[in-house]
């Protein structure tokens, strides 16, 4: 079924960023709109931090159908929303908007398209494990949210910043009852904690393409046979901490799973509709292709 042409009925979605040239998302839901045969278009918005209140007010004055959100926007829209989903508001960050019939309501399924991705594609299941993440900015934050709403624990944080770690230790106590801990950064991480967890997670941008030779400092030699490693980094394919643990006998997985996830989430809510995930996926692997040319 071919795309149709745009016409006064196309539904318009999109992203708000800054910048977002970079974004994979059009590819991945246009191409899932044209396998469905939906008059939707999906279109990247530019939006500098001083417009995004008027960029809001134009979900509904245009009548978008649904936004997503990505940096550095995904805090600064909260105040904006009518209605925030609970698990955003614990989160703190809103990642898709639905336009529900002038009401704007905020969710996140950066977390929930993590867990999704790890469940499908290595089989791991969260209820009951300890997980280590690396990092305590915005996507930790999601992923350790959502991993603790999924029964994991403990949870232990490690940041360069040690009292960044211990506010979201902290917040994850509070908001989820999860047990969760900071621990040290890099050589210093206790190596006992690391080969007791059964699954690390890989959260800040060391080692994304153009620098992919960088490597989080990390004590590899405490990583196990059989444990479950994640980098969130998706360009490269396999980060050179991925490469790390998966010498030691790691499960790697990469952050391509999550950004397709979180896509398909995004696309349900709007739609109503089951996401084509394989034609999404393809979409997205042929962007990755191109963007490692």
């Amino acid at each position: 079924m071919g795309f149709p042409a745009l016409n006064g009925k196309t539904k318009i979605c999109g992203l708000f960023g800054f910048p977002v040239e970079h974004s994979f998302s059009p590819a991945m839901h246009n191409a899932a709109f044209e396998e469905l045969g939906l008059n939707w278009v999906y279109v990247p918005f530019c939006i500098s931090p001083d417009r995004l209140k008027q960029a809001m007010q134009s979900i509904t004055s245009l009548g978008l159908t649904g936004i997503n959100v990505t940096v550095p926007h995904k805090q600064a829209v909260l105040p904006l929303l009518d209605e925030i989903h609970p698990t955003a508001g614990i989160i703190g960050a809103v990642n898709t908007i639905v336009n529900d019939q002038g009401r704007l309501v905020g969710h996140n399924t950066d977390g929930a398209g993590f867990v999704k991705s790890l469940t499908d594609e290595t089989g791991f299941s969260p209820r009951g494990q300890g997980v280590l993440i690396l990092g305590a900015g915005g996507a930790a934050r999601a992923v350790a949210v959502q991993l603790a709403l999924s029964g994991a624990g403990p949870l232990y944080i490690a940041n360069r910043s040690p009292a960044k770690a211990e506010a979201l230790a902290r917040d994850l106590q509070q908001a989820t009852g999860v047990r969760a801990a900071a621990l040290p950064w890099g050589r210093e991480l206790p190596q006992e904690k690391v080969n007791e967890v059964g699954l690390v997670v890989q959260t800040t941008p060391m080692g994304m393409a153009p620098k992919a030779e960088q490597c989080p400092d990390f004590p590899f030699q405490a990583i196990r046979t059989g444990q479950v490693v994640c980098d969130l980094i998706y360009n490269p394919g396999q980060t050179l901490f991925l490469k790390e643990a998966a010498v030691r006998g790691a499960v790697p997985l990469n952050g391509l799973g999550m950004l397709l996830y979180q896509g398909v989430l995004a696309f349900e809510l709007w739609t109503g509709k089951t996401a084509p995930v394989a034609v999404m996926r393809e979409a997205l692997l042929r962007q990755v292709s191109k963007a490692e040319e």
